[in-house]
């Protein structure tokens, strides 16, 4: 895992690609669970019977879901250091190219893109593939802003 210690070291790091997470299983009860948190509850994602039969030939998971891995797997890749809060700013740009079957294992590959001095701190910029086992296309790209506030 990469520690980024510092401003200092943080800035250097723009356009760095910082590494790939380990995989980790989307199972049915991980789907099942996230349709219970957010209510989603459409068949493609919860009904294995109903989904055998539709377009993608088992239940998948919700692209939220998908996206919803990035602080686990990106935890694997990554940490910024220090005493300063990190806060989640945003998301500039998510796009959801595959769908994730279930039992289907992903990782996310991280690159630290753009890193902008802000009079608290630093405004970064990091892009996430995630993957798919064996998929031809990422199951999600999304651009995700981190204010790294100084203490």
């Amino acid at each position: 895992m990469r520690v980024l210690n510092d401003a200092d070291e943080v800035a250097a790091a723009a356009g760095e690609d910082l590494g790939v997470s380990e995989w980790v299983e989307i199972s049915q009860e991980r789907i099942d669970a996230f349709a219970d948190a957010t209510g989603d509850h459409q068949w493609i994602h919860v009904d294995p019977e109903k989904a055998a039969g539709g377009p993608f030939g088992t239940t998948i998971a919700h692209g939220y879901l998908t996206l919803s891995m990035v602080p686990l797997l990106g935890a694997q890749v990554f940490a910024f250091a220090g005493e300063g809060a990190k806060i989640n700013y945003g998301l500039n740009k998510v796009r959801f190219p595959a769908p994730v079957p279930v039992d289907s294992r992903v990782r996310a590959r991280v690159q630290l893109a753009e890193v902008t001095e802000i009079p608290s701190g630093q405004q970064v910029i990091l892009r996430y593939a995630i993957e798919i086992d064996g998929g031809k296309k990422p199951a999600c790209v999304a651009e995700t802003v981190v204010l790294l506030l100084a203490p």
